[in-house]
């Protein structure tokens, strides 16, 4: 693997961009980007979470929107998906055991990346995966990070074909007893992209079109269905946050973003998890699809100005 980024003349890589390979515990290799701020004054860093199925490529525009807000950004590809070290051999198949990996992927990073060489303060922004690892990793962030925004978190799934515990008993099944690489939900990834009218991620053609040629180019950084290992962990995972006691224990601000028209995950069960937190808040976007950061900027906007008034920064 390399740490190189994708430079493509729809989606280029932003001026002074860093790049690096950092390892996880048991020394996987896991790819990086730093972005530097470009305007004064200087607030902080922000630390981008990526969802399932994404990678540091993907949110060069979202990078180059805060870093011309005064902020500086690291972000980094979670093991088993983007530029960093896959789990088992076929690529596409994207493979966690746990979501504690992520969460200690995500100390790892902040201890060999963010806090020696990012100024602080620090935030979060996560979405989807990112952002269910986020709240899963709060004991670990409550020192670190002053505020989180978090887009479309994934707390449940909006469309299963049966229920949220049928669906997690047979993951869990499959886990158990060696299968966990097999695929539960689609299967591997085609060659193409499906035509723009069927996605269910985002409104916006073009954005969806440069995130399709990104991959297209770059077949190496995308992942295929979710595999029964993924699901179990995700599962997991959710049930642990959803614990009205873990809730209760999250001291950090957090600001969720629901989209309106999300047909990925579960806005009941964001609305229901946001009334759990003691100092978090709840903002729907209407009419947006489930990837916020990438949808038409009648959306996108309402997203940053939200953003922009959650986390004013160091501003020094």
């Amino acid at each position: 693997m390399t740490d190189s980024l994708i430079d493509l003349p729809d989606n280029p890589i932003p001026e002074n961009t860093e790049t690096g390979i950092f390892r996880s515990r048991e020394g996987l290799k896991l790819r990086y980007a730093r972005f530097p701020a470009i305007s004064t004054p200087l607030k902080g860093t922000v630390v981008i979470l990526h969802g399932r199925n994404e990678c540091v490529e993907k949110y060069f525009e979202t990078a180059a929107d805060l870093t011309r807000r005064g902020f500086a950004v690291a972000t980094f590809d979670w093991r088993g998906q983007g530029g960093s070290q896959r789990l088992v051999g076929d690529p596409h198949r994207g493979y966690v055991d746990s979501y504690h990996d992520y969460v200690s992927d995500l100390d790892c990073f902040f201890r060999d990346i963010v806090l020696p060489d990012c100024r602080g303060p620090y935030f979060i922004l996560g979405h989807s995966t990112g952002s269910l690892v986020a709240l899963l990793a709060t004991p670990a962030l409550a020192n670190r990070v002053n505020r989180m925004v978090l887009s479309a978190p994934l707390l449940g799934l909006a469309t299963l074909p049966s229920s949220e515990h049928v669906v997690h008993t047979i993951a869990s099944f499959f886990y158990s007893i060696g299968l966990g690489r097999i695929y539960m939900g689609g299967g591997p990834r085609p060659a193409e992209a499906k035509p723009f009218e069927n996605n269910v991620l985002t409104s916006d053609r073009d954005r969806y079109q440069r995130n399709a040629h990104l991959f297209e180019s770059a077949p190496h950084l995308a992942l295929g269905g979710a595999t029964a290992a993924w699901l179990n962990a995700t599962f997991n995972a959710i049930a642990q946050v959803r614990k009205q006691e873990f809730a209760a224990a999250i001291h950090i601000p957090v600001l969720m973003v629901a989209a309106g028209a999300d047909t990925v995950v579960s806005n009941r069960a964001i609305e229901r998890q946001a009334r759990k937190l003691r100092a978090g808040t709840l903002l729907t976007i209407d009419g947006a699809r489930h990837e916020i950061l990438q949808e038409a900027n009648i959306y996108r906007e309402q997203f940053l100005a939200a953003f922009d008034a959650f986390v004013p920064g160091d501003e020094t």
